[in-house]
This record gives structure tokens, sequence and C-alpha cells, in this order.
């Protein structure tokens, strides 16, 4: 018998906000500026998950940071325009909170980034816990990040589970120690995710409240 699951740890884009159209246009704006039709949506899709920094260092290492630059504020003006929330979220954390879990944020983003969608969302009260990209050295799959978040709710590995809609969420998580789940509304979909064998599929958010109801038997 698994031990039941108290401590909630989730990615924020594309996992709790749909930010997916947001992050391709970004991607495609800055791209197409500067490698005018080398890139499309299909090869801007990779881009969704891993840091900006890991992405542009694969795309131009030297000139990274400029890019990186140009991204954020890009898509700082796009944002609001082009989010929105998955079906069932903001509703499923609450009743999540108010069964006394443990929650947190794990990201790849930085700390402001995340702070203004969970405003947007209406649930910034909801998470116990934020790591950002601010706060590590070593974004996702590096443990790092998962475990910062457990020594900072007080939380078991064996109690904790990392939710994602990205192979770095998936193999974040077994790289701490700690279960997994993906989600089934990914952009990269179901499919590519049951690749890196995460511990379950999340069909819909409210999937967790029976996750957590009585724990895993």
């Amino acid at each position: 018998m698994n031990q039941e699951i108290n401590a909630l740890l989730f990615d924020f884009d594309g996992t709790l906000l749909d930010t997916n159209e947001l992050i391709i246009q970004t991607f495609l704006a800055v791209l197409d500026e500067h490698f005018p039709g080398q890139y499309g949506r299909e090869e801007v899709l990779h881009f969704i998950g891993p840091s900006l920094e890991q992405t542009f260092l694969s795309i131009a290492p030297e000139r990274a940071d400029e890019l990186i630059e140009q991204y954020r504020s890009y898509n700082k003006t796009m944002h609001d325009e082009l989010v929105e929330e998955y079906d069932g979220v903001t509703e499923t954390l609450r009743l999540l909170k108010a069964r006394g879990l443990k929650m947190a944020i794990v990201s790849t983003k930085r700390r402001a980034t995340i702070m203004h969608g969970l405003e947007l969302m209406g649930v910034s009260e909801v998470f116990d816990v934020i790591v950002s990209l601010d706060e590590v050295t070593n974004p996702k799959p590096d443990p790092e990040p998962v475990l910062l978040a457990l020594e900072q709710l007080g939380a078991l590995k064996e109690e904790a589970l990392m939710i994602g809609d990205n192979s770095h969420d998936i193999e974040g998580g077994h790289n701490a120690g700690i279960r997994s789940a993906g989600v089934a509304w990914a952009a990269k979909g179901e499919e590519y995710l049951m690749q890196f064998n995460p511990d379950f599929m999340l069909r819909h958010i409210s999937d967790l409240l029976e996750l957590t109801k009585e724990g895993i038997k």
C-alpha cells in the first residue's frame, strides 16, 4: 500500500493555466524576426516546458540573453489576452485546499509571471509554496526545485505527487523520488507523456479529488 497523498506539487503553465497559445505566439514572434521561415508551430511546440535559457541556448547560444529578454517583453504584452483557465481548475484547487492538503507550484517560469497568472485565476491564496526559476540553480528535470518545494512544505517524499503537462515534470518528480501524474490535456498529448511513465494520468483536474480521498490502496 502506498502512503496517502497529502502534498501536491503543480507545474503551472499548461497544467493549471492554458498558456500554450501565448507561448507559441511569443516564440513565433521572436523567432520569425530573427530566423524568418525557420520555425513553425510544430517546431515551437517542443519549446513548451523547458526554461527559456535551456531553449534559447539550444537555438542561438551567443544571443540567448537578448532573445530571452525579447521573449519576456512580447509575452508580457500578449499575456492577458491569450491565456485561459483549464476547466474546473479554480474550483478543484479550492476543494483540495479545504481538505488541508499541502500545495505548491514548481515551475520553470519566473515568480512574477506565476504570481500574475495566479492572480488572474483568483487562487493566489491556495498555494503554501512557490518554487520558480528565481529560487533554483537547476530547473526541472533536475530534482532541485521539487526537493526545495518538499522542504518548504514540510512534506515527505512518500506523501507527495508532482503534476504536470511535460516530460520535465514527470522526470523531475521521479528524479526527486516522488510519484508523478501527467495531464491528458497537455499540448504535446497524452501519448507523448506516457513515454515517461507517470504513475497516474489525470483526465480532468478533478481526478485529484479521488486520488487524495483516502489515499492510494
